[in-house]
């Protein structure tokens, strides 16, 4: 029986670490910040901030995460029920929003994040 477990955070740690160090390349980052964005969260148990690589699809005033893996995951389950605030990496600037994960019938993951309206010129 294969194991299904959360994944070694020294696994983890450093796939994440190389993909953040891959968007923020001069060579490589155009190319891939537009499907690659950081998700800053602050733990609902533990109250610690987090920050993890996922990719992203942009739709008309949000962003839709297929978590990739879920069952060897656990950071989504911060976004279950009525969601959670986080913020996001998005065209070189962060913006906040609320994410609510939800699970289909072939245990899926998306999470559908709602951003925030950004801040205007006269909104001081």
């Amino acid at each position: 029986m294969r194991y299904k477990g959360p994944l070694p955070k020294r696994v983890t740690g450093r796939f994440n670490a190389w993909m953040v160090g891959l968007r923020a390349s001069p060579r490589w980052g155009r190319w891939v910040s537009g499907r690659l964005t950081v998700v800053t969260y602050t733990g609902r148990r533990s109250g610690r901030t987090f920050s993890t690589p996922v990719g992203y699809r942009r739709v008309a005033d949000g962003v839709t995460i297929a978590v990739a893996l879920p069952e060897r995951k656990l950071w989504w389950r911060n976004f279950t029920g009525e969601g959670w605030p986080l913020s996001l990496d998005l065209d070189g600037s962060e913006r906040t929003g609320h994410a609510v994960a939800r699970v289909d019938g072939k245990g899926r993951v998306t999470i559908s994040v709602r951003l925030d309206h950004p801040p205007t010129a006269n909104s001081r």
